[in-house]
């Protein structure tokens, strides 16, 4: 049994609340205004059980101009649409008006209701006929069923009744998809229920007990209680207009315009790239940054329409724009959508959403313009590769592709498969399944080769760049998976040398120029000189006549050729020095089990305790001597 919603659509005045009457025996304009203007402007909800068992679900739209944004959210997930049209007046304004919504809204399926047959006669019923025929020329609608009914007599009821039981039979299963969605056209609270809210499931399904998130403000609960045309079900499905209640959640906490889904699955934004087609009834031609009313699903938001390859549009063009809104909205890729001017407001266009949650793109980028052109016609490898692309250093989640391309887990595994063996794109992060463009990847290498290279330029004395000073030439964006995925690539390549802390082009060697030779010998010879009790390199700058800064960068060499061992900051010693001492302690011990501080100075040749201290507490770090009390012990032989 299929469940199919039915929208009414039409000119105020036309008969369409009284048409759901006459069909269901419901009344839905329950608003005191609604019956006392004689006029809908709230949504309206019935539901009536065809000849074919199929069950269909009807929801009534106001036909009021100054209510069309509640047409724009009744039109969400409607199957068919019965476009009301009085016998009396023909096509109104409103008439062609949700027309055009319909079509924007990607609504193939429909019938012509032509209603008050019981005000004219047949002659005037056949000039109407050939008026609407000739209305309908080129739309979704050419060529439908045009049943006239009079809701007063009731003529033509039960014809219409069976011309929807076909219908239903003939249009297609909705495609099913694992990502529920409901956008709410209604809040209320129910006594003995508390919060309740309805709209149509336009994906997925729903059961008792599920976690749910609604977005985008994304507060969280739990479904209580589900109906579907007033009957409990412990589950609801796409295609279905369901209540729901929730636990301890107050009405105000969800706003008509949000979205019911489940924690985690949906991304608001305040960007949305789009397929636009600016209606062929429009006045002028419409401008970069034009302000617009963005009406999709239940929601109404304010925001700007973004030209990205020329300076405006004229009727009847369509283009891929991008919307930068006021406030987030909730949606994913092929969702439908209408753009409404923001004064005086009437519809101006629509189409289906392309990436719901894109960069803030450059204008005139042909990058952009062509990689948006491709979101429409190319296959879905290179839908996501300029997706990838698209996301730069920053990477893109695979959560966030599925939000991008509206396909299942599965295809989107087999399509990226492909592209991972060939590296067009890489895997930064196994938990999150984050992407990286191949190309992108490719630069961050470049990047780092670039400011090693300055680096050893600039440092030519030093081994390398700590990792931490080269992580932060990177970009802000880039996280340290993907910082050390990078230079894992060039040792793999043996671009560079990577040890604990440090890093260096594999091509770099130290080389001292003249002056620093010099310098070179100078400082060794002093260090030689003075044995066990040399100068503190401050000390020896001085001595030398040169900057420190200068003296370090030889010093360091001196170090990593290990002909000078430091012992404590500032402090240097020869390391033939280090070592002859050394071997008078180990002998020490051949004869003794201890050694006072004494006996120490006596092995040095009796050096201060600005000297004497620093040795011991050397060797206690070298592991061979322990210090025990007032005396050391030989713990080992280095």
């Amino acid at each position: 049994m299929k469940q199919i919603i039915l929208g009414t659509a039409g000119h105020i005045d036309h008969g369409k609340t009284s048409l759901i009457r006459s069909l269901t025996g419901v009344e839905t304009d329950r608003l005191k205004e609604e019956k006392a203007r004689g006029i809908t402007i709230e949504l309206g909800f019935a539901s009536m059980t065809l000849s074919n068992g199929h069950h269909m679900g009807i929801v009534d739209v106001p036909g009021h101009e100054k209510f069309v944004k509640n047409m724009v959210a009744g039109a969400t997930g409607i199957d068919i649409v019965a476009m009301v049209i009085a016998a009396d007046e023909g096509v109104m304004p409103q008439t062609r008006e949700h027309m055009e919504i319909c079509s924007l809204l990607g609504i193939s399926h429909g019938v012509v209701v032509l209603t008050k047959t019981d005000l004219v006669d047949e002659e005037w019923l056949d000039l109407v006929k050939e008026d609407i025929t000739g209305f309908l020329e080129g739309s979704f609608l050419e060529g439908a069923p045009m049943i006239p009914v009079s809701s007063v007599t009731g003529d033509g009821i039960e014809a219409l009744k069976e011309t929807l039981s076909t219908l239903a039979t003939v249009i297609p299963q909705r495609r099913t998809a694992s990502l529920f969605r409901l956008p709410v056209d209604r809040v209320f609270t129910m006594k003995g229920f508390g919060t309740v809210i309805t709209g149509t499931i336009i994906s997925g399904s729903i059961s008792v007990g599920d976690a749910v998130t609604i977005y985008p403000s994304k507060t969280e609960s739990k479904v209580r209680g589900i109906q579907v045309h007033s009957d409990s079900v412990e589950k609801a499905s796409s295609g279905m207009r369901a209540a729901i209640n929730f636990q301890g959640l107050e009405k105000s906490a969800i706003q008509r315009g949000e979205v019911v889904s489940t924690p985690g699955d949906i991304k608001p934004s305040y960007l949305m790239d789009v397929e636009f087609l600016y209606l062929p009834s429009a006045k002028k031609p419409l401008k970069n940054r034009t302000r617009i009313r963005l009406h999709t699903g239940t929601s109404e938001v304010l925001g700007y329409l973004i030209l990205l390859d020329r300076e405006s549009l004229d009727a009847g063009e369509t283009a891929a724009v991008q919307l930068r809104l006021e406030e987030p909205v909730s949606c994913i890729k092929d969702d439908r959508y209408v753009i409404r001017s923001y004064s005086p407001v009437r519809t101006i266009g629509g189409g289906r959403i392309l990436n719901p949650i894109p960069p803030k793109h450059k204008r005139f980028r042909d990058d952009v313009v062509q990689g948006l052109a491709g979101l429409r016609e190319n296959e879905l490898p290179d839908i996501i590769s300029f997706h990838v692309i698209q996301s730069g250093y920053a990477g893109l989640p695979f959560s966030d592709l599925k939000l991008m391309t509206n396909r299942s887990e599965k295809q989107l595994t087999v399509a990226l498969s492909g592209l991972l063996s060939k590296r067009v794109v890489i895997q930064t992060d196994k938990e999150s399944r984050t992407l990286i463009h191949g190309d992108t990847f490719t630069r961050l290498t470049e990047i780092a080769r670039e400011h090693l290279a300055t680096y050893h330029t600039t440092n030519p004395l030093k081994e390398g760049m700590s990792k931490e000073e080269l992580k932060s030439k990177f970009p802000d964006v880039l996280g340290s998976r993907v910082f050390l995925l990078t230079l894992n690539q060039l040792v793999a390549e043996k671009a560079v040398i990577l040890t604990a802390d440090m890093v260096k082009l594999a091509t770099h060697t130290i080389e001292l120029q003249v002056d620093q030779e010099q310098l070179k010998k100078e400082m060794i010879t002093a260090y030689t000189d003075t044995a066990l009790t040399p100068p503190y390199f401050k000390a020896l700058c001085e001595t030398l006549g040169v900057p420190a800064s200068k003296a370090k960068d030889v010093l360091l060499v001196l170090v990593k050729e290990s002909a000078l061992i430091k012992v404590k900051e500032d402090l240097y010693f020869h390391q033939p020095a280090l070592e002859s001492l050394k071997t008078r302690v180990v002998n020490f011990f051949d004869t003794h089990t201890e050694m006072t501080t004494a006996d120490f100075k006596e092995m040095t040749g009796g050096v201060s305790r600005k000297y004497l201290i620093p040795l011991l507490e050397h060797y206690d770090g070298l592991n061979l001597t322990i210090r025990v009390g007032d005396t050391r012990q030989l713990r080992g032989r280095g």
